[in-house]
């Protein structure tokens, strides 16, 4: 796969490989992958709004088919 392949690609194979790509990383580094500094504060952040009940959850699922939905209509 070529990058030229990977920008003619939809969205939404787009965001598959994406997936995949994570899993592969996390499988290979047995799950022990370095994340920036910002993505421990941006957690820290949604986990107090949270608890504050600023925010909600959704079951990944879910979660996961209104973001492909959102990405289809534009």
């Amino acid at each position: 796969m070529t990058t030229v392949d990977i920008v003619a690609m939809p969205v939404s194979e787009k965001l598959r490989l994406m997936e995949t790509l994570w899993d592969s990383l996390c499988a290979q580094s047995g799950g022990n992958v370095e994340l920036p500094t910002w993505h421990g504060e941006v957690l820290e952040q949604r986990l107090r709004r949270l608890a504050s009940g600023e925010e909600s959850v959704a079951p990944w699922n879910e979660a996961k088919e209104r973001i492909r939905a959102q990405i289809k209509s534009h």
